[in-house]
């Protein structure tokens, strides 16, 4: 079994997965349209939603642009 799978997730990170799943269901989005309009791939963006992906400032940004919020929406808990 995977290391990743024996850990628990991150609170931070299951809220932010919460935070980006919502918004995409507000959109109408797939994982697939939300991976192309963030030019992500649709494994990272799933990484996101299930909180096992940390990601980066820059990744912030291009996900908060694909989901039209501010980037501080994002992040508040």
């Amino acid at each position: 079994m995977a290391k990743q799978q024996n850990r628990k997730k991150n609170p931070i990170l299951m809220k932010f997965a919460k935070t980006v799943r919502t918004r995409r269901y507000e959109l109408g989005l797939t994982q697939e349209e939300l991976a192309e309009a963030s030019d992500l791939h649709v494994n990272y963006i799933g990484g996101i939603e299930r909180a096992t992906r940390n990601p980066s400032l820059l990744i912030l940004v291009k996900l908060s642009n694909a989901l039209q919020v501010e980037l501080g929406s994002l992040l508040k808990e």
